[in-house]
């Protein structure tokens, strides 16, 4: 005797659909609204990388990872450690902070925040981008709580200044990352084999790590390594950004199946 199912297989026109998701990223100050912005190299003035490009940079870094390019997992690995080290500067300067407002006694402090602010939607490829957006939205607070520790007297300008400046720097300085990886097109098989593209790649990159190229030490986050259709690396390439005006927040999908 056979008992059915309760949950009978849907049909193809009943079949689930791809899971959709939203994510925001809310500003409360100026500083952190232009490390999103970033700046465009106009008037005399150098460039800024903003978190818009650097997502671009970075989705053909993941890209190129996926396709076992192994100084993409290794540009993968610097992109986690500079995450790392900044998150753990900028919760070092957080609890500064917060311990000289907690020093008010009995006065309430409440941080500052914007009456408008800016609110924007986050789609990227992958999930390092979202850690460095995470990163704005942590300096952000610092920012709040600068300005506010200076409002009260508990910072002068010169130390405010310095903490918004070092949480900025530091930032900046990992939105810069991504732009010493070469797309050469190779892989772990090519580099092994030597050749053209191997010495080409070692000259603008340098000598990829041993564990890296044997594939044993990944970025923590890194995707799942496969072998895409043939042509497919041809098609990968960097967009540059219209303009800094905008928020040059890339409308990548999840690239993750």
């Amino acid at each position: 005797m056979t008992v059915d199912s309760p949950i009978s297989k849907p049909n193809r026109s009943e079949e689930l659909g791809p899971l959709r998701g939203q994510v925001w990223l809310t500003l409360q100050t100026r500083q952190a609204w232009q490390l999103v912005r970033g700046r465009n190299g106009t008037g005399g003035k150098q460039p800024i990388i903003g978190l818009g490009l650097f997502a671009d940079w970075l989705r053909v870094i993941w890209q190129a990872a996926r396709a076992d390019d192994p100084y993409a997992d290794w540009w993968l690995i610097k992109v986690d450690e500079a995450i790392a080290d900044r998150d753990a500067l900028l919760q070092r300067l957080q609890r500064a902070l917060d311990e000289q407002l907690a020093q008010m006694g009995s006065i309430e402090v409440a941080v500052a925040a914007s009456e408008h602010p800016y609110r924007m939607p986050l789609r990227f490829a992958n999930p390092y981008a979202y850690q460095a957006a995470r990163l704005v939205s942590k300096y952000d607070a610092l920012v709040c709580a600068a300005l506010t520790a200076c409002h009260i007297g508990m910072l002068d300008g010169a130390a405010r200044r310095q903490v918004i400046e070092l949480g900025g720097r530091k930032i900046r300085s990992l939105f810069i990352l991504p732009q010493g990886y070469r797309f050469l097109r190779i892989d772990r098989a090519g580099i092994l084999k030597g050749g053209g593209k191997s010495a080409q790649a070692v000259q603008a990159m340098g000598v990829v790590p041993g564990d890296v190229l044997s594939g044993e030490r990944r970025a923590p986050l890194a995707p799942r390594r496969r072998r895409l259709l043939s042509g497919f690396s041809e098609k990968i390439g960097l967009h540059p950004s219209a303009s800094a005006s905008d928020a040059n927040i890339p409308a990548a999908g999840n690239d993750d199946d």
